[in-house]
């Protein structure tokens, strides 16, 4: 199957770009990399009839220290940010992630805004950013504006962005030095969409979790962040372990499809948190949860 017949612009300019998007609004889709846009369109789920391509605008790509904040443009590739020395330093996590994504063909050309914006609820990077407590920046016809990564993503390929407006960096805060991060998925095979995954973000101090900001995936309609305060300044024994992956379980509501139950992918999430745990403290008698 072929895509349906679509016009072409080539944007010359960040603010050419959004002048297309807001003059046809939602019968406009933006082509970045095209890793997800172009195979949706082949299968006519998507329909455009205007693709606005930014693939020139190279003052979207790139990766920079500010105040305070890693700052990642829209269309850096999925293998830049692998790459990068900047990424490998001050947000590991990213690093990780990425060599979950796909295969190396789709990381070539795939891009962190393209992957943001599509916002598929089982992709590993919309996760990172709400583990990283990231700002998504973006831009349309009345300026800028900063959205927390954890309120950009509303639901099934759903973000805040407005038809008129266009993704344009990514904002990642330093971390502290006795930052720690975790990541792993259960997928069929490497490089498939996650059955379930888990991106975190920590702090440790004394061997005690003093922050901890756990982002599951491919448990819901978005990446969801689940604050678990019990884990926070404990002293984690098995039975604290327990109590913690309870509230977890009761705090999920994942779907049920062709590759798992609700009931499996809430196991599942209960199996990776307490990895999770157990990784971070570097206590591994705690990931056999079960067994306590």
């Amino acid at each position: 199957m072929k895509a349906s017949a679509f016009s072409y612009a080539r944007a010359s300019s960040i603010g050419n770009a959004i002048e297309l998007l807001a003059e046809h609004g939602e019968r406009a889709k933006v082509l970045s990399g095209g890793q997800s846009l172009m195979p949706a369109m082949n299968l006519r789920l998507l329909a455009p009839e205007l693709i606005v391509d930014i693939g020139a605008l190279d003052e979207l790509r790139g990766i920079t220290r500010r105040e305070g904040t890693l700052s990642i443009g829209a269309l850096t590739r999925h293998v830049d940010l692998q790459n990068s020395p900047d990424i490998a330093t001050c947000a590991p996590l990213l690093k990780q992630a990425i060599a979950h994504v796909a295969h190396p063909a789709i990381r070539n050309r795939g891009t962190i805004g393209g992957s943001l914006a599509h916002a598929d609820p089982a992709s590993e990077l919309p996760a990172c950013v709400i583990a990283l407590d990231a700002t998504i920046v973006v831009r349309g016809p009345t300026g800028e504006r900063r959205i927390a990564a954890e309120d950009f993503f509303i639901g099934i390929y759903e973000t805040a962005l407005s038809a008129a407006e266009l993704l344009v960096a990514v904002e990642v805060p330093l971390p502290r030095s006795n930052a720690a991060h975790y990541f792993c998925e259960f997928a069929r095979r490497h490089g498939d969409y996650a059955i379930v995954g888990l991106a975190a973000q920590a702090v440790i101090d004394n061997q005690k979790l003093t922050d901890l900001r756990p982002a599951f995936f491919g448990v819901g309609d978005r990446a969801v962040h689940v604050k678990i305060p019990a884990l926070l300044g404990a002293d984690v024994t098995p039975r604290v372990l327990a109590e913690a992956l309870q509230a977890l379980g009761e705090a999920l509501d994942p779907p049920e499809d062709q590759q798992a139950s609700g009931a499996m992918r809430r196991h599942l999430s209960k199996v990776l948190l307490a990895r999770c745990v157990a990784e971070l403290l570097s206590r591994p008698e705690l990931a056999a949860w079960k067994l306590a």
